[in-house]
């Protein structure tokens, strides 16, 4: 006699679990792939930046819905560098080893093992590493291997800016490279906005956790959840000239990817 009283996707239940419950609020799951939602409220709208249109979760009894871009390699692109490069033995590692470089030295890593995702959707790109040199060492290819994450959720929050006109002003974070402060600081950096890492980086049991909870009157409402909420805020502190001009090396480096491997 136990109640289902909660029932959500996986993406979905992290959605929830982030408390994006109001339109205009993202969250981003940094897995083996990369996962962005953004709560778009309960009007239904295709989406002219090619992502997908899904349902989000309500307490309400009334449909939500979420815009949803999916990213192939995330944290994929540290195990790649750990099991098949054996540039360390254990993943956390890669952030000490990025660390000890002031920054990728001009190398730009594009992780297209299995072609691209959102927003490019491109099976043919190539994983591609450019800008070595003589003096480029492990250190340069991991930080260019995390900021490759931070560049790819980059280019599926612009999607959904243009999609939505309204820019996110915070990016919510959670999944197991989450951990990773640098690239949490990066992505803070690259989006010029605040990066919001709750103390809980799994939010998809927590959401579930969170929808039954609501159901069957463990809390009473989303406001006194997310009075338990801690976490860590990540502000934007890189100048923005610079940014901009590496993202901007980053979707030339992207544009030189794509297609390679058409037969």
């Amino acid at each position: 006699d136990v109640p289902i009283a909660g029932i959500a996707g996986d993406q979905q239940a992290a959605l929830f679990g982030q408390l994006c419950t109001k339109a205009g609020d993202a969250k981003c799951t940094y897995g083996t792939g990369c996962f962005l939602l953004q709560n778009i409220g309960g009007e239904f709208r295709l989406s002219g930046q090619r992502l997908v249109t899904t349902l989000a979760c309500s307490t309400a009894r009334k449909p939500e819905y979420a815009l949803e871009g999916s990213i192939f390699i995330g944290g994929a692109v540290v195990q790649w560098l750990r099991d098949k490069m054996r540039f360390f033995p254990f993943a956390p590692v890669v952030e000490s080893i990025a660390a000890g470089v002031p920054d990728a030295g001009g190398v730009v890593f594009v992780p297209a093992f299995t072609g691209l995702g959102a927003p490019h959707w491109d099976p043919y790109a190539a994983g591609m590493i450019i800008g070595i040199g003589r003096d480029t060492g492990i250190g340069h290819i991991a930080r260019a291997a995390i900021e490759s994450i931070a560049f790819q959720v980059a280019d599926v929050l612009k999607a959904m800016d243009a999609d939505t006109g309204i820019p996110c002003r915070e990016l919510r974070v959670d999944g197991g490279a989450a951990a990773n402060d640098l690239l949490m600081q990066f992505q803070a950096d690259l989006l010029g906005i605040r990066v919001n890492r709750p103390a809980v980086l799994e939010s998809t049991a927590q959401g579930a956790a969170y929808l039954a909870g609501l159901a069957v009157g463990f809390w009473t409402s989303v406001d006194e959840i997310a009075q338990t909420r801690g976490g860590t805020m990540f502000e934007a502190r890189a100048d923005r000239g610079q940014m901009v001009q590496r993202y901007g090396r980053w979707r030339e480096a992207v544009e030189r990817a794509k297609g390679w491997n058409r037969a």
